[in-house]
């Protein structure tokens, strides 16, 4: 009997990534390109799959997005700053040439869920996966479902408090300015408070320390609200360096007060050095609806 061959469909805000799976959730296939209009990208997306078939499709968009599969507007595009998107049908779009089982969810969640399956979170039945990179996302998963209402998540848009060294910048979240954490600690914010990309700034810049106390603001209120046996972090703003300083921030904001296991083991950088973490969570979602369809 052939293996199941399972697609991915990553779709940034910057770049979209395609690829084909095993049942294994080995990469097969994979192809990159720039996000243009809907019109114009979906046919690449469609070129792709049209040459490498496949049984189902894990699909994890940039948001927001409707993402309730019982709502009228399941697969909607909603308010995203890329305004050609705005109101763009993901489902539909997708139905047109595609008719097997699709499971659609945020980019942030597809990537947790890689973790979940294959990453730091593979032996653990909670966990949560932050990126921090243009913008702050994070996905929430127990016991093998997403953690979410009537719509995703949007942890990146919680309320920070603001060190008292960076009171007096501005913020670049175009809805709450320096109130959220999308708005002080994305990348775009580094760069706008030093002038330049945080890659290209040394490890004992000051900014580090600042970016360091809202990351780990951020991982105390996931801690206190969800109890997560993992936190995990990703996206390019990320590293070991930076992460060394989160826990010691960490250790003085939770002032004891909720138990955790060793820091190094709790609060952890992406086990996906590749980036590869949404594609794989896309062919394990995939492969879930797959089965749930048969």
């Amino acid at each position: 009997m052939s293996q199941k061959r399972f697609g991915s469909i990553e779709a940034g805000g910057t770049k979209f990534v395609c690829a084909v799976g095993n049942e294994q959730l080995k990469i097969l296939e994979t192809n990159t390109f720039s996000t243009m209009e809907p019109r114009e990208t979906m046919e690449q997306v469609k070129d792709f799959f049209s040459y490498y078939p496949v049984d189902a499709l894990g699909i994890g968009t940039f948001g927001p997005v409707d993402i309730d599969s019982t709502s009228s507007t399941y697969g909607k595009i909603l308010a995203s700053p890329k305004k050609a998107w705005q109101g763009f049908n993901f489902i539909q779009a997708v139905k047109e040439w595609f008719s097997g089982p699709i499971f659609l969810t945020t980019d942030v969640n597809s990537s947790a869920y890689g973790e979940f399956t294959m990453g730091d979170a593979k032996n653990v039945n909670s966990c949560v996966y932050i990126t921090v990179g243009t913008g702050i996302g994070a996905g929430v998963i127990q016991n093998d479902q997403f953690v979410g209402g009537t719509t995703h998540l949007e942890i990146g848009h919680g309320y920070v408090h603001r060190h008292k060294n960076d009171v007096d910048f501005s913020g670049v979240c175009p809805y709450h300015g320096g109130s959220c954490f999308e708005g002080v600690a994305a990348g775009p914010s580094i760069e706008k408070r030093t002038g330049v990309r945080g890659e290209m700034l040394p490890q004992d810049h000051p900014v580090w320390s600042i970016e360091a106390n809202y990351l780990a603001q951020l991982a105390y209120n996931l801690r206190v609200n969800f109890a997560p046996e993992k936190i995990i972090f990703g996206g390019g703003v990320i590293n070991e360096g930076l992460m060394e300083l989160a826990r010691e921030q960490f250790v003085m904001i939770n002032a004891g007060y909720v138990s955790v296991p060793e820091l190094d083991d709790f609060i952890v950088t992406s086990a996906f050095q590749d980036n590869t973490s949404a594609t794989v969570g896309n062919f394990a979602l995939a492969q879930k609806v797959l089965t749930k369809s048969n």
